[in-house]
C-alpha cells in the first residue's frame, strides 16, 4: 500500500481542482501521507514520495520541454500515475488516428501539419493544437471566418503545432459532451460537460469556462468508452485513472472526442461519495 503520494499542480491551479478537496482527505483517512506539490518546484525531493500523481498540471503544453524533462528525471525517483509512457502518447491527439485504425469512433477529424495546406469543412467548424489543455488555443469559426482561421492555424504551424480541424458538430450547443470516468480501468461514473469554446477568439485562463451536471450513461455510451480504455490497456497496462470524452456526430452516433489519461478533472463533485473511495483505492493499491 502507498503511504505517501505527492499530488501533482502548479502554482495558477491552486483552489481551482474541484476533485482535490475531497480525495485528499480520503487519502488522509486511509492512512496515505499526502503533499500537494508544483510540478515545476525546483525544492522539492521527489524520491521521498512512493508515488507521485500528476493531478492538475495544467499548464505542461506551455512549458513542453521543462515539463516532460521533470517527467523523466522523476520517474527515475519515484513512481508516476500514468505513466510517463501514458502521458508522451495522450499528449499529441495524433492518437486519435490510432483509436480510428482500431475502428473505435472518433470525432471528424483532419490533422494538418506545418507547411501542409488548411482546407475547412462546409459550416461551423473547430481548429485546435494537437497538443494543448482546456481549450487554450482551440477556437469555432463560422464559414465566412476563413481569412481569421488561416491566421490562427499560421500562429499555431509557426510554433511547430499540427492542428487538428473538425466539424462544429450540431449536438454541442445542445448536448454538451459526456465525460465517461474509469479508475483501474473499470467504469466509475460519468458527468455532461458544456465548454464554453471562444468564437474566433482565445482562452486566457487556463482552461474555458464550464457547466457540469451528473449523468447516467447510456448502454453505448459505455460500450464506446469501455473500448476505449481497453485499447489503451491493451497497449500500456491499466490506467489508474482515465476520462473518455464522448459527443454525438451529425448522424447521431457516439464517438470519442479526446481521451484525457495526464490531468483530468474527474468531476467526482458531482458522483456519488463511493466513487472517490474508489479512486483513493486506485491510487493506493
Amino acid at each position: 500500500m502507498i503511504k505517501n503520494l505527492a499530488w501533482v499542480t502548479t502554482q495558477a491551479a491552486h483552489g481551482r481542482d474541484e476533485d482535490e478537496t475531497a480525495v485528499v482527505a480520503a487519502l488522509s483517512l486511509a492512512g496515505c501521507a499526502v503533499e500537494i506539490v508544483n510540478w515545476d518546484d525546483k525544492t522539492v525531493n521527489w524520491s521521498k514520495f512512493d508515488r507521485v500523481v500528476l493531478r492538475s498540471a495544467w499548464d505542461y503544453p506551455e512549458r513542453l520541454t521543462e515539463f516532460l524533462t521533470w517527467l523523466d528525471h522523476v520517474a527515475t525517483v519515484s513512481d508516476v500515475v500514468n505513466s510517463p509512457a501514458i502521458v508522451r502518447w495522450n499528449l499529441d491527439k495524433n492518437y486519435l488516428h490510432e483509436l480510428a485504425d482500431a475502428r473505435i469512433p472518433i470525432t471528424p477529424t483532419v490533422f494538418v501539419k506545418p507547411g501542409d495546406v488548411c482546407e475547412y469543412p462546409t459550416g461551423e467548424f473547430v481548429i485546435k493544437p494537437a497538443i494543448g489543455a482546456g481549450s487554450r488555443d482551440a477556437a469555432s469559426y463560422d464559414a465566412n471566418q476563413h481569412e481569421i482561421a488561416t491566421r490562427h492555424v499560421a500562429r499555431l504551424h509557426a510554433s511547430g503545432q499540427t492542428i487538428l480541424v473538425q466539424p462544429l458538430l450540431n449536438s454541442i450547443a445542445k448536448d454538451g459532451e459526456w465525460p465517461m470516468v474509469f479508475f483501474g480501468g473499470k467504469f466509475s461514473h460519468a458527468a455532461n460537460k458544456r465548454v464554453s469554446l471562444p468564437h474566433a477568439g482565445t482562452v486566457d485562463d487556463l482552461f474555458a469556462a464550464e457547466t457540469n451536471s451528473p449523468h447516467t450513461p447510456t448502454i453505448n455510451q459505455l460500450k464506446v468508452a469501455q473500448a476505449a480504455i481497453e485499447f489503451v490497456s491493451a497497449k500500456f497496462g491499466i490506467t489508474t485513472y482515465a476520462r473518455v470524452d464522448l459527443v454525438l456526430d451529425n448522424q447521431g452516433n457516439d464517438c470519442v472526442l479526446e481521451l484525457e489519461l495526464i490531468e483530468p478533472s474527474l468531476f467526482l463533485y458531482y458522483a456519488d461519495a463511493k466513487c472517490t473511495q474508489t479512486f483513493v483505492e486506485a491510487l493506493i493499491q
